[in-house]
C-alpha cells in the first residue's frame, strides 16, 4: 500500500515506516503529525484518485528530526570588474516517519 500525499508545496510518495525529509513543519521531536491532502491511495489492485484531494484519507506520521539540508551554494561573478558574490543556504526540513495510512 502506498500514497502521494502534498505538503511544503511537494509531492511525496509514502508507504507505512518510510521516512521522508519535508519542508519545515512546527512541532519537537516525537510529535504526530497528519498530513490530510492526499492526492492518490494505492492498495494492491484497487487505486483512488482524488480530484485533485481525496475525501476522508489521512497520513499519520511522527516528527523523527529537525534538521537542516545540504548547503546550496550561490555564486556570482561579474566579469571583467573582478567582483564575485559566494551566499549560501541551507533549508530547514522536518524529517517524518509514516505510520499509517488511512484512506
Amino acid at each position: 500500500m502506498f500514497a502521494v500525499v502534498r505538503t511544503g508545496g511537494k509531492q511525496y510518495r509514502v508507504e507505512p515506516g518510510s521516512v521522508i525529509d519535508v519542508e519545515k513543519l512546527s512541532g519537537e521531536v516525537g510529535d504526530a503529525v497528519e498530513f490530510g491532502e492526499v492526492l492518490l491511495i494505492a492498495d494492491g489492485e484497487k487505486v483512488s484518485v482524488g480530484r485533485p484531494m481525496l475525501d476522508g484519507a489521512k497520513i499519520a506520521a511522527r516528527i523523527v528530526a529537525q534538521h537542516r539540508g545540504p548547503k546550496a551554494v550561490i555564486f556570482k561573478k561579474i566579469r571583467r570588474h573582478g567582483k564575485q558574490l559566494k551566499k549560501g543556504h541551507r533549508q530547514a526540513l522536518t524529517r517524518v516517519e509514516v505510520e499509517e495510512i488511512r484512506a
